[in-house]
């Protein structure tokens, strides 16, 4: 039954499991107990706050309920950025309003899902200085002395620290596993134009043979019976003229086979294109294909197919997108492309690794990458890939909303 759960449930879950069952000793806690004298210690929590614990343990479910919504499957927001400083202040609120250590258990929930909020050396400075929040607590609600109060503290910082390493480790799991599901999708679209090239490349080959050897053949058979035809007569010549007609037929049919062989040597680039889209972590791609989109060059669909597959990737690592639109489209013996994210864009770019191997692929093909991007409003690539070697090269790509000409990089992404 758990194997149906992936860790991003399982965690959501167990926390909310926790936080549920907090709610007894947090009641416990705040009903009034007669019987333990004047003023038992419910009557003492309830009168110094016990309604304010109870909003406390609310908002604490409240927030850890939408933050673990699609853990790790989509961007982080400066919303809830603030809701998790909401969830562990309302850990903290209900130790102080309840006068007992049921924050300290609540902020180990919290660990274990800071991982997958915030980076590592933020997470562990948020945990450390909550712990030691709480330690007043136990001055006035255990009686500690300061010292001991402070040791009870670091203990509950061990306690955290393992519950936050187990997030850690289990955050780290799914970035394997979601990079694997993403190279996986990148190994079945390299597999599918290994495949279309291979059967091109077969059928250019057979086409060939046949041209060549059949075809020399059949045309040499054919000028023999036409002068046997001259040198006979009678039925001989009735039988030779048969045969030359019939060899002259064959010749069209294998030339027609020829021409239909290499008329299907296309590669289908939707085929190819399209498995790139699945099962991309945190990423919906939207895909624009022309139909049909038939390449002819193997070489160049499989330039426009790594140029897809550093695009997706670049995204995936460093745009903080939740969708990228690729458009594809043929036109003046070219083919383009347009990819535009949500991400939060830029003041200004380095070319990398990815965007310079890019260019240097496209420019072997007289090709040619412009970007534009801005703070928050994503950023946009445009790649042009010429079909004909007679193409011009460095022609700008120009801006569809008819400003003028987009930059043109020096550099690829």
């Amino acid at each position: 039954m758990l194997a149906r759960f992936d860790h991003n449930r399982l965690l959501r879950y167990a926390g909310l499991f926790t936080w549920a069952v907090i709610g007894l000793p947090l009641l416990l806690l705040t009903l009034p107990q007669p019987d333990r004298g004047a003023l038992g210690a419910g009557e003492v929590v309830a009168a110094t706050g016990g309604g304010f614990a109870w909003l406390a343990w609310l908002a604490f479910g409240a927030c850890y309920g939408w933050l673990t919504r699609a853990l790790g499957q989509r961007r982080v927001t400066l919303l809830d950025k603030l809701l998790l400083a909401c969830l562990a202040g309302s850990a903290i609120a209900i130790s102080y309003y309840s006068q007992s250590g049921l924050g300290s258990i609540l902020l180990m929930v919290v660990a274990c899902v800071l991982p997958w909020l915030l980076p590592v050396w933020q997470g562990v400075a948020m945990l450390v200085l909550c712990e030691f929040v709480i330690v007043p607590v136990y001055v006035r609600g255990f009686d500690f002395s300061w010292g001991e109060a402070v040791l009870q503290a670091s203990l509950y910082v061990g306690f955290t620290g393992f519950a936050f390493v187990t997030g850690l480790v289990a955050r780290q799991q799914a970035q394997a596993r979601d990079e694997q599901r993403r190279l996986n999708a990148e190994l079945r679209a390299t597999r599918a134009l290994l495949a279309q090239s291979v059967r091109v490349n077969e059928r250019t080959r057979i086409s060939r043979e046949l041209h060549d050897l059949l075809g020399h053949h059949l045309t040499a058979l054919s000028l023999n019976l036409e002068v046997a035809n001259h040198l006979t007569s009678g039925k001989a010549q009735e039988h030779v003229s048969q045969a030359h007609t019939l060899a002259r037929l064959l010749l069209s049919d294998v030339r027609e086979a020829v021409s239909q062989i290499r008329g299907n040597e296309a590669i289908d680039m939707a085929a190819t294109l399209l498995p790139l889209a699945d099962n991309v972590p945190g990423l919906t791609v939207d895909i624009s294909l022309p139909r049909p989109f038939l390449l002819d060059d193997p070489e160049r669909a499989h330039v426009l197919l790594r140029c897809t597959q550093e695009i997706i990737t670049n995204t995936v690592r460093h745009a903080q997108a939740s969708i990228l639109r690729l458009k594809y489209q043929v036109e003046r013996g070219a083919v383009r492309l347009e990819a535009r994210d949500d991400g939060r864009g830029a003041e200004g770019f380095t070319a990398g690794n990815g965007l310079r191997g890019m260019r240097e692929r496209l420019a072997a093909y007289g090709g040619e990458v412009a970007a534009e991007t801005s703070p928050g409003q994503g950023f946009v690539l445009r790649l042009r890939l010429p079909l004909d070697d007679a193409t011009d090269i460095a022609r700008p790509v120009l801006d569809p909303s008819g400003s003028g000409p987009s930059q043109t990089l020096p550099e690829s992404t």
